[in-house]
């Protein structure tokens, strides 16, 4: 892998030295399909970073890490760029001090891929309205990621909620893929009406909430959370009318599935890492109907 270090640079020479660093090593830009834009703290940039690099293994992309240091300094851009086999694509670390910290896309646009998407990712704390934010603006799909905010992320969702706009999407929600799958695939067979249930998880994950709003949006149903030891989702109870269905996480990697007039069975329900849901978000570009609907249920009948 080649790394080149920039200092006091402009957006234009971090271009041209991308440019030439492609032809040096041989690796041409046309096999990269997105650009991935990832605003962050200095704190966050490393497991960020990871988890975008390893992402872009199915995704090859130029994945570009904006870092807004000390505002207060004079006016200056410091880059990073590798390129090579360990990096499914380019990487560039953006460093932006002074001014230039409010003006982050004037930096970021000239390094886009031209014709192909855009995708931008709030691993920490995110903007009120993602799509309405200089660097959400240039994306076609903006991720965000409830659990990554100081409070727990819960009351985060229902900003989210309020400033939701096509494209938007949060990694709370991608959690919950594996649960959502088995639960609709527990319903492939006859199980009657669900007349209420409960999402159990460790007080504040920014899952649950979704989980269940999903739920009542589907099944009709009140579905309320209620607080376990954790960690995170450990159960969901559906009471239905000649019994429950449940899906108790025993563990980081098993559940046990519960129906009605069947032996229990051991599922898999693994707790997947941000590099995983990462690229189950890259997989599909186009606005996720299921997700607003959720969250916008949720943020009705959120009384936080």
């Amino acid at each position: 892998m080649t790394t080149f270090m920039l200092t006091d640079t402009t957006a234009g020479k971090i271009a041209a030295q991308l440019t030439h660093l492609r032809h040096q090593m041989g690796a041409p830009a046309i096999g990269m399909v997105l650009t991935l834009v990832v605003v962050c703290e200095e704190r966050h940039q490393y497991d960020a970073l990871r988890a975008a690099t390893e992402a872009a293994r199915e995704h090859p992309s130029r994945i570009i890490i904006v870092i807004k240091r000390e505002p207060e300094e004079a006016i200056r851009l410091d880059a990073e760029l590798r390129i090579g086999e360990n990096t499914p694509g380019e990487v560039v670390v953006l460093r932006l001090y002074g001014e230039l910290t409010d003006h982050a896309d004037s930096v970021v646009s000239p390094l886009l891929l031209p014709d192909t998407p855009v995708v931008a990712w709030w691993p920490g704390a995110a903007p009120d309205v993602p799509s309405k934010d200089a660097i959400g603006a240039l994306a076609q799909r903006r991720i965000t990621d409830a659990k990554g905010f100081d409070d727990g992320g819960v009351k985060s969702l229902v900003t989210r909620a309020r400033g939701y706009a096509r494209g938007d999407t949060d990694l709370a929600w991608a959690r919950l893929t594996p649960w959502r799958s088995l639960l609709a695939a527990a319903f492939d067979q006859p199980v009657g009406r669900v007349r209420k249930g409960v999402v159990e998880a460790a007080a504040g994950h920014p899952s649950a909430p979704l989980l269940a709003a999903w739920l009542s949006e589907r099944l009709g149903a009140t579905i309320k959370v209620v607080d376990s030891p954790g960690p995170g989702l450990t159960a969901v109870r559906l009471q239905l009318g000649e019994g429950e269905l449940a899906v108790v996480r025993n563990d980081a990697r098993l559940a046990t599935l519960s129906r009605p007039g069947q032996p229990d069975r051991n599922v898999a329900l693994a707790r997947r890492q941000t590099s995983e849901l990462m690229a189950e978000e890259l997989r599909r570009l186009d606005t996720d109907e299921i997700y607003e609907a959720a969250v916008k249920r949720f943020a009705r009948t959120y009384k936080g």
